[in-house]
């Protein structure tokens, strides 16, 4: 199974900006304000980066869960509902 990561290099190149960096620092629980006075990236601008990743996150976990759900069909199991 191919693993589903976020692009940090695409969203660096598409914010001009590390974002890998972003999400070492979120991470690490230091705040909006605090990176934004760090790097001079503008609020709205680490929210916009921060929902893209959200975003991604999401689309990869229900990529996964449909992987998992086609792997288990073609095993001949039924999903557990009980």
């Amino acid at each position: 199974m191919k693993e589903l990561r976020v692009d940090e290099k695409a969203l660096s190149k598409k914010y001009q900006t590390n974002v890998g960096m972003l999400i070492r620092a979120w991470k690490q629980g230091i705040p909006d304000r605090e990176i934004s006075a760090k790097t001079g990236i503008t609020p709205v601008k680490l929210h916009l980066i921060k929902q893209d990743i959200e975003l991604m996150h999401r689309h990869i976990r229900l990529a996964q869960k449909k992987l998992k759900l086609q792997e288990d069909q073609l095993a001949g199991l039924r999903p557990d509902f009980f």
